[in-house]
């Protein structure tokens, strides 16, 4: 599996463990309006849920450096495959 694969497979899943966590984050909400004494555990969810924010944005930004510099040795190979190919020719 290459790189890029792995690494949006792992963007995805952190994507789906944070949408789970703000759905928590919700129903937490819900319910301490009915009991106040989850409030501690509902700011524990908000603060994870921050965290993994800035993971996200950290995963996000990590892939698309690599994406980048994906293509500059898709193309750096493309252009070594051209040279050896008309060396061959000649």
């Amino acid at each position: 599996m290459s790189t890029f694969k792995l690494l949006r497979g792992r963007s995805s899943y952190k994507l789906d463990a944070l949408q789970n966590q703000v759905t928590e984050l919700f129903r937490a909400r819900e319910t301490t309006t009915e009991n106040p004494e989850l409030l501690s555990e509902v700011q524990n969810l908000k603060e994870t849920v921050g965290e993994h924010s800035k993971q996200q944005e950290q995963s996000a930004e990590n892939l698309s450096q690599i994406e980048a510099e994906n293509l500059i040795l898709q193309d750096e190979n493309q252009d070594l495959h051209t040279t050896g190919n008309k060396q061959c020719q000649f």
